[in-house]
């Protein structure tokens, strides 16, 4: 039977069963009927659904790649028992937000089971975002999918990708004729499933778009259903400010007619610490007017990046590394570059709050402060030094850091909030790509009460798929897909640390991906069941 057919056939005998009384009731009848029977049984642990009831003690259990029962007693018997007994029992986790496109697109098997999130008990990650998502997005998928991964991802078509391919790394606005390029790829990417429209406009050559370009591409994306996804163009103080590129951000959206989902939402640098309390404001009265406007926040104080985007002023960037090099070339304009990065290195905080995170250089794990030190230069030349071996010798590659930024307070402020879910932002030489959900759970619900832990698993899952519109997925209900997670509460911790970045994490006792064993007893099994999930066709496109 084909796997379409298969599935609607499934469909229809649960949501029978579910309307004669459901799995319980049917169990219950008189026992005319044999109990029903699933593949696995997850008994007795403390369940964790995705919304805002309060927990309970039930079983969970799974038949193929969905959730048959969930419940305090499954009337049937498996042929796995799992016994859950003081254990958490939720939803694989959502991570908003990643850049786990590396491990995705990996030639090595090894690298596509994507370890370093399922054993945070992330079944699903969001790809393509920061505007880097490819409008070729049925190809993409269907190539990822093919090669077998860990992990179900959700791709985004990204702004940043269709600029470069129309306009290049060029500083200049469209004319007609590629402004109507860059919708076409847009609504192609949309067409072939991606949730939505990225954009990561402090990026060059993104940075380069006024608000107005934004709003013409993004408006593609809108009429067919999709989310605003924004990395804004400024979490701190270098070009409009944090709370005027929150308004712009908003502002998007709501000209092009499309939901507004801020990433990694934070107050960034010496200069906007302390503005949390306006952002919610902002964003707050956009929704009180009736805008659909959310954010997706990870829980570390130090933000990740590359030393070009960091210091670097965006006019030195344009026209690619090429052009950046012919300028550092010229004593003049090298005076005015050094000039700028001086106060881009004070809003960071210093150089000693600039920690260099790529993997495998001799700077690996110093400071800016301390490799200018042991150089001997202004940290603005020790920077552009790193900058320049990059682009010449190791392709784009060295300029990692992450940089220490945020004040405690805001982060807490933010994660309090009833329209924030949980995002990793993912990159390689910062923990967050490792460690990100058990960092949350013991930081800020277990260490330091900042939230409770219904409103951590809520964060993780199911408010994330109301979000991203994600079919039958963020929930523990019958006929889901049994992407499941369990937990122990007393071991479930990250190992992963700046100074040692890919130390996976531990205390995820089993994950289920799509019904198959991802994780037991935090060791990855190399089970590979993820899946792409496309969004249906919608309007407005040819169908597929």
């Amino acid at each position: 039977m084909p796997h379409s057919l298969a599935r609607r056939s499934f469909r229809r005998a649960v949501r029978a069963l579910l309307l004669s009384g459901g799995l319980a009731g049917a169990a219950a009848a008189g026992g005319a009927a044999p109990a029903p029977q699933a593949d696995v049984l997850i008994a007795g642990g403390t369940i964790y659904d995705g919304g805002t009831g309060k927990p309970y003690v039930g079983d969970v259990a799974l038949k193929g790649d969905r959730i048959v029962y969930v419940g305090r007693a499954a009337p049937m018997q498996a042929a796995q028992r799992i016994d859950a007994r003081g254990m958490i029992v939720a939803p694989g986790f959502i991570d908003a937000h990643t850049h786990a496109d590396g491990f995705l697109r990996s030639p090595d098997p090894a690298q596509r089971v994507n370890a370093a999130w399922l054993d945070q008990g992330v079944s699903t990650v969001v790809i393509g975002v920061d505007g880097y998502g490819t409008p070729d997005v049925g190809a993409d998928a269907a190539k990822i999918e093919a090669s077998r991964v860990g992990t179900n991802f959700i791709p985004f078509v990204g702004f940043g990708a269709v600029r470069q391919q129309v306009l290049g790394q060029d500083a200049r606005a469209p004319n007609p004729q590629e402004l109507d390029a860059m919708k076409a790829l847009v609504a192609k990417g949309m067409c072939e499933g991606a949730t939505g429209f990225s954009a990561g406009l402090f990026y060059a050559p993104q940075s380069f778009a006024k608000t107005d370009e934004v709003v013409a591409v993004a408006r593609e994306a809108a009429i067919r259903g999709g989310l605003y996804d924004t990395h804004q163009r400024d979490e701190s103080s270098y070009s409009i400010g944090l709370l005027g590129s929150v308004r712009e951000a908003i502002a998007i959206g709501r000209q092009a007619g499309m939901p507004v989902h801020f990433a990694h939402l934070k107050a960034l640098g010496v200069d906007v610490q302390g503005q949390a309390p306006a952002v919610i404001a902002e964003i707050e009265a956009a929704r009180k007017a009736g805008q659909d406007v959310t954010a997706d926040q990870y829980p570390w104080l130090a933000s990740g990046s590359s030393l070009d985007a960091s210091l670097l002023p965006r006019w030195a960037v344009d026209g690619g590394g090429v052009a950046l090099l012919r300028r550092l070339d010229d004593p003049a304009t090298l005076a005015r570059i050094r000039t700028e990065m001086s106060e881009n290195m004070r809003r960071r905080g210093g150089p000693q709050s600039l920690l260099l995170i790529a993997q495998g250089f001799p700077w690996t794990g110093k400071t800016l402060e301390e490799v200018a030190a042991q150089w001997r230069l202004d940290p603005r030349d020790a920077a552009l030094r790193i900058i320049r071996q990059s682009i010449e010798k190791e392709k784009g590659r060295g300029t990692a850091v992450a940089s220490f930024n945020m004040a405690q307070a805001d982060v807490d402020l933010l994660m309090r909030q009833p329209w924030i879910v949980t995002s990793s932002d993912g990159s390689d030489g910062h923990p967050r790509m490792f460690a990100t959900f058990p960092e949350k759970y013991v930081r800020y619900v277990r260490d330091r009460p900042v939230i409770d832990l219904v409103t951590f698993v809520r964060q993780s899952t199911g408010r994330t798929a109301d979000i991203y519109k994600i079919d039958h997925r963020g929930y523990l209900r019958p006929g889901y897909y049994a992407d499941v997670v369990v937990i122990d509460p007393a071991r479930y911790a990250p190992r992963a640390d700046y100074m040692h970045p890919r130390e996976l994490s531990v205390g995820v006792t089993r994950l289920f991906v799509n019904g198959a064993l991802a994780v037991r007893d935090s060791q990855t099994t190399g089970a590979t069941a993820g899946r792409a999930l496309l969004r249906p066709t919608p309007a407005h496109c040819p169908p597929r």
